[in-house]
């Protein structure tokens, strides 16, 4: 399963709407014999890749896969289908598909006579390359990961507006390594007047990647002449981040990386549609400048918006959380 999760984040961001999957085939012997992740829409789904590279390997065998396989017909057949003609005899798979109309691939291999077991490795993949994904399928919204950068004292900027950088290179390097793997940034009008960014994922050297996330400018002011999204983006006009997410919703966008200022993250906190904080903070302090997010709609203590902590590492000198808002 491992290997089949490594699967699933080598394609995730290429395959959205569907689901980045992964899968590994092993031989009767219990040896791995082919590797696959899920094509781009209306490609091959993870199992048929996996089956390919297997070959006649694949007879007896076992497939592991993140997602339950589907049973059910869109664009491509069955994947319970290719997996039956190919001879398999066990199935793993770490988490049960949502998605009412593809759901039901175990059961159906079960009456084939496969032997099929569920729930392996279930956290790893439902907290890593399929999170975005299952939340989309069950919510019908794009995942929100807010990210930002801010010094030890919370301040995303200097009292003089220079924010250049508080984060480190290393730091710099893991958020454009992450940009590649989205479907969205999203920023507001202030954050592009202000600063100018181009949200594109580069490399180290500075150069743009292959694969590159949709640019998106919410609000309602017009950007400037120069701007470098200004025609590069979907700008859209409005202020509620509910309409935000529909409209990138019908555009196939499963996950999205918030990046703006301090306003419209409260916006996004105010509607509770943050799903998970990526925080980076630098062992620096400020004393003044701007906060990460205003009007969160935190009048009193009580009314504080709770976090779980999944996961605290270092990412150079910069203190690195993942956490989400507690149920």
């Amino acid at each position: 399963m491992v290997l089949a999760i490594a699967e699933s984040e080598r394609v995730r961001g290429t395959t959205s709407p569907n689901p980045p999957v992964g899968c590994v085939i092993l031989d009767d012997a219990g040896r791995a014999v082919g590797f696959g992740g899920t094509r781009p829409a209306g490609g091959a789904h993870a199992e048929v890749m996996a089956l390919k590279e297997a070959g006649t390997k694949a007879r007896g065998g076992t497939a592991v896969v993140t997602l339950e396989p589907c049973s059910h017909y869109g664009r491509t057949p069955p994947c319970t289908e290719a997996l039956l003609e190919a001879g398999i005899k066990h199935v793993v798979h770490a988490v049960s598909d949502p998605n009412p109309k593809a759901a039901g691939g175990a059961s159906v291999l079960r009456k084939a006579g496969v032997t099929v077991e569920s729930g392996v490795m279930e956290r790893e993949v439902s907290t890593g390359p399929l999170r975005a994904w299952l939340h989309y399928a069950r919510t019908g919204r794009p995942h929100v990961t807010w990210k930002y950068a801010a010094s030890l004292d919370g301040r995303i900027a200097a009292r003089d507006g220079t924010s250049r950088w508080i984060s480190s290179e290393t730091s710099r390097k893991e958020v454009h390594d992450l940009r590649a793997k989205l479907d969205a940034i999203v920023v507001g009008t202030n954050t592009v007047i202000k600063d100018d960014p181009a949200l594109t994922a580069r490399d180290a050297g500075g150069m743009p990647l292959a694969r590159q996330p949709l640019p998106v400018v919410v609000g309602m002011s017009d950007l400037p002449g120069g701007a470098k999204l200004r025609h590069t983006a979907l700008h859209l006009r409005t202020h509620d981040p509910d309409e935000v997410l529909t409209a990138l919703a019908g555009r196939g966008v499963v996950e999205v990386l918030l990046e703006g200022g301090p306003t419209l993250a409260g916006a996004f906190w105010r509607a509770g549609r943050v799903d998970r904080v990526l925080a980076y903070i630098a062992p620096a302090l400020l004393g003044d400048g701007p906060a990460a997010v205003l009007d969160a709609g935190v009048s009193t203590i009580t009314d504080a918006v709770r976090l779980t902590v999944e996961d605290v590492s270092m990412s150079g000198p910069d203190l690195r959380i993942s956490a989400v808002p507690q149920t």
